[in-house]
């Protein structure tokens, strides 16, 4: 695969304090990436980068082979962004979609507008002369997609895309990204604490923590209060009376991470294991990703929430579904301390 975006020692700062520090990071073309993390991880920062909206403090940033900054403008043509409130232009759909398009001079605007409407899920017939303020907040952020989707970006970049809209119009937004993956090699960066959503659509997926790339994939981020007990195990309480136990965190308010990959699924109370941690939750989600290979599990237990990762084969054996009561395994020494 080409590769489109290539950070190396990328560092930025607003009023002197760090908020994103990434050695090195390489996004190929028509790819899918995911970020993930809590607030003020960093997410929304590099993909103002990415767009070109911001230049970092430090560090290189190539794009398309070409360094980004040195000298002209930076390509901000071939990537656009997405915000989780779009706020549209005080006029009809159909102004709203072709202004990017005017602004280029380029020609068949009601042809390009309606098929990016169609894309996006909204019946041209029906939408487009209907103004601005007659639209639902899913319908809305469509349309907002779809003026960007117009353009036929090389890059497309999602912040947060389905914050604030309806299911219907989620899966909208999906199949509308994928199309454009598929048809016209966009790559696409998209930011979102919707993890289901994700796991359909990313290839690939970072988690960000204090600006740094903690891991790679939807991994368990578990913050503390920690409190030591014995031969080096400290722990986590959970509000259930439930406790994670970890292994010598560098503070008592150390954060950890956890692969879902390390997680393990019982359907029973386990005898004889090894794993220092056995919790009992319920399963609140379930969702095959877009390789097939793997479920997503979502599991709350003691007012958090754990993510696992098994196989199709493994979901059949366990017969597991939504709201059943299990049991997770993991090893103490499974957490990281970033």
């Amino acid at each position: 695969m080409k590769v489109l975006y290539e950070l190396s020692g990328i560092k930025h700062k607003y009023n002197g304090r760090l908020v994103l520090d990434i050695p090195r990071l390489v996004i190929e073309e028509g790819d899918i990436v995911g970020l993930v993390g809590p607030n003020g991880s960093g997410k929304s920062t590099l993909l103002r980068i990415l767009a070109f909206l911001e230049a970092p403090s430090e560090g290189t940033l190539h794009f398309n082979g070409m360094p980004v900054g040195s000298e002209g403008e930076p390509p901000r043509r071939d990537a656009t962004l997405l915000l989780q409130d779009s706020f549209l232009l005080k006029r009809s759909v159909f102004d709203n979609v072709i202004y990017g398009l005017k602004v280029r001079r380029e020609k068949s605007l009601r042809k390009k507008a309606f098929e990016a409407l169609k894309m996006v899920g909204l019946p041209p017939e029906e939408f487009a002369h209907r103004p601005w303020y007659a639209l639902s907040g899913g319908e809305a952020q469509r349309v907002a997609l779809a003026a960007r989707l117009v353009l036929r970006p090389k890059v497309l970049l999602l912040d947060e895309p389905t914050a604030n809209v309806d299911e219907a119009s989620a899966i909208l937004i999906k199949e509308a990204v994928l199309r454009a993956v598929k048809e016209w090699k966009t790559t696409v960066v998209v930011a979102t604490h919707d993890l289901l959503w994700l796991y359909e659509v990313a290839k690939s997926v970072l988690n960000l923590y204090q600006g740094r790339i903690a891991a790679h994939g939807t991994s368990n981020l578990i913050s503390g209060p920690w409190r030591p007990i014995n031969d080096g195990l400290w722990e986590r309480a959970l509000p259930d009376g439930q406790r994670i136990l970890a292994v010598s965190p560098s503070s008592e308010t150390a954060t950890a991470i956890l692969d879902p990959s390390d997680i393990v699924i019982a359907t029973s109370p386990p005898a004889k294991v090894s794993a220092q941690n056995i919790l009992s939750g319920r399963v609140t989600q379930m969702l095959l990703d877009n390789s097939g290979e793997r479920v997503a599990v979502a599991i709350s237990l003691g007012g958090v929430s754990l993510r696992s990762t098994i196989t199709p084969k493994a979901v059949k054996e366990l017969s597991i579904q939504p709201g059943q009561r299990v049991w997770v395994l993991f090893k103490a020494t499974a957490l990281r301390w970033l």
